[in-house]
């Protein structure tokens, strides 16, 4: 039996977290913790981050490892966290939604694409962070109104 890529086990919702760094670990440790990826992919999504930002803009982040973890990755995975207050990934860049990725062999590049087509939607963005359940981000990822 494969693993849900999302589940309501990897969403939270309104969280407050303090730096980048946190905001990475909090959202690697949803994976660790569910069964997606060893505890060393948490340190290379750190690494990943100093090479280049996972800021996407529109309050985005996608935290993931670099491309030399991909033996730490178990499953294909998502979490996704949400920090209405916002917490800052540098040059004024406010995040509010972080989705980590863990992606097994090349699944990472279609889970990414479903992420690009929800999050290149303005109004997708505040609706993650003004989601009131688990369901709704779920809905919105399933594509359900």
């Amino acid at each position: 039996m494969t693993k849900e890529i999302l589940s309501k086990d990897n969403i939270q919702l309104n969280v407050t977290l303090r730096d980048k760094e946190e905001a990475i670990r909090y959202t690697g440790d949803i994976l660790v913790r569910n069964g997606y990826v060893e505890a060393s992919y948490v340190e290379k999504m750190l690494e990943r981050e100093e090479m280049t930002s996972t800021f996407m803009g529109n309050h985005v982040a996608i935290p993931h490892g670099t491309e030399d973890a991909k033996e730490a990755v178990l499953a294909t995975g998502l979490s996704v966290v949400t920090v209405p207050d916002g917490v800052d990934f540098g040059g004024g860049n406010m995040v509010k939604v972080l989705i980590g990725i863990a992606g097994k062999g090349d699944e990472h590049l279609d889970v990414l694409s479903s992420i690009a087509i929800v999050c290149s939607e303005e109004e997708n963005i505040q609706q993650i962070v003004d989601a009131q359940s688990k369901e709704d981000i779920l809905n919105l990822f399933n594509g359900v109104n």
